[in-house]
């Protein structure tokens, strides 16, 4: 729909225009990665204060660098929906709009008077992403919700620690990226289904929980079928046996799963083992995990008594996969990280160069668009505002003087 010109580089989303509505992370990073494929993300953000991420930090000066990762690649305007003149600009900058992205608790579009039907009135080919603590649907859809909310409603942080603790958080923000990317790959299908199936605009409902609830794996149908309802087992997996976190003799912790039977069997040679290879109880995984916790036993003093680099040796030589468990530092230093490029360095105009998480996945045939620093907050709204509506430059003072912008 974007008509975009000049002698840029086309990429994978050239042409797409978003209106990123949303704040903190779920919605916003769903449009990041739009952005970090050449899309144009238009982020609104309340005049004066600004997205609430920027609140939080941590600080470098006074450059929050959560909003420095996470709201890359766009362009920041202002805009208070609450007004009845911001409403009126944002239903004109919905007509030259692809979608739009928000994660408000469900109903808060509508009090505002800008519902997806009123939207539709100025653009029927408008798809309006959605994204909630639960819905916009269901007894609960009114509850406000977010990353640690939707990881217990949604079956994972019951499961994940040791059975004799409390259940234990994933380390970062899993919930929430994890209905970006899904929210994402929802926008591209209606995008596809719009444009190439003549299917029109629409609305997509994704619930958080539900992003969380969908990847876990056989939960569901094992206590369905089996009446199995998966405990907290730590470190142990029903996939994998043997496989622990494994102490090496430097003091570092190493992963090691085996799953196949093959897999099994090249590490009963690496660790010379030839009485585990014939003993019948490890003959398949599922007898195996029977006996997961003296495989675990085993592997553990074999790794323990060894240098590390000789056990690393044996496992490259037997093909099988393990990782140490790596720190921020690790990874920093890790020269497969730096020969694919994974960590990249971005120029902020104010406290100069970040290292954050490069564009990922790559393409072979498409260019790689370089990052732009996260936006100060209103910086593109003359842009926006004049380039695209054709708003003056007093009425865009009235405007700031009222607090609409």
């Amino acid at each position: 729909m974007t008509k975009q010109t000049g002698d840029a580089p086309k990429h994978l989303l050239s042409g797409l225009r978003i209106l990123d509505l949303g704040t903190m992370v779920a919605g916003p990073v769903a449009c990041t990665l739009f952005g970090d494929f050449g899309a144009e993300v238009i982020k609104v953000e309340v005049p004066r204060r600004g997205d609430t991420v920027r609140d939080i930090g941590p600080y470098v000066d006074d450059v929050c660098l959560y909003w420095s990762v996470e709201n890359r690649n766009k362009k920041s305007i202002t805009l208070d929906l609450r007004k009845p003149k911001g409403r009126e600009l944002l239903l004109r900058l919905v007509e030259h709009a692809d979608a739009v992205v928000e994660n408000f608790r469900p109903g808060t579009l509508e009090r505002w008077g800008l519902s997806y039907d009123e939207m539709k009135k100025h653009n029927p080919d408008l798809i309006l992403l959605r994204i909630s603590g639960f819905g916009q649907t269901g007894p609960y859809r009114e509850r406000a919700g977010y990353d640690r909310i939707a990881l217990a409603f949604g079956g994972v942080m019951g499961i994940t620690g040791f059975p004799d603790r409390p259940p234990v958080k994933i380390g970062t923000s899993v919930a929430d990226y994890q209905s970006a990317i899904l929210g994402a790959f929802a926008l591209l299908m209606a995008i596809y289904h719009r444009d190439q199936h003549g299917g029109g605009g629409q609305e997509i409902d994704l619930a958080m929980y539900e992003a969380i609830a969908r990847f876990t794996d056989v939960l569901i149908p094992t206590y369905d079928r089996l009446g199995i309802a998966r405990q907290r087992r730590g470190n142990t997996h029903f996939a994998s046996a043997p496989g622990e976190h494994f102490l090496t003799s430097d003091g570092r912790y190493l992963i090691l799963t085996i799953s196949a039977n093959a897999g099994f069997q090249r590490l009963c040679e690496a660790m010379n083992r030839p009485d585990w290879a014939a003993d019948p109880r490890f003959r398949s995984h599922e007898s195996r995990w029977e006996h997961v916790d003296e495989l675990n036993k085993g592997v553990a003093d074999w790794i323990l008594s060894k240098p590390v680099e000789e056990i690393c040796r044996l496992l490259d030589e037997a093909k099988l996969a393990y990782s140490f468990i790596y720190s921020v530092a690790d990874m920093l230093e890790d020269e497969h990280y730096k020969a694919r490029g994974t960590i990249t360095e971005v120029q902020d105009p104010k406290i100069g160069p970040i290292r954050m998480t490069g564009v990922v996945p790559r393409f072979s045939n498409a260019p790689a668009k370089p990052i732009s620093p996260a936006p100060d907050l209103g910086d593109c709204n003359e842009e926006i505002y004049s380039g695209m509506l054709g708003l003056s430059a007093q009425e865009l003072e009235r405007l700031s003087a009222e607090e609409v912008i």
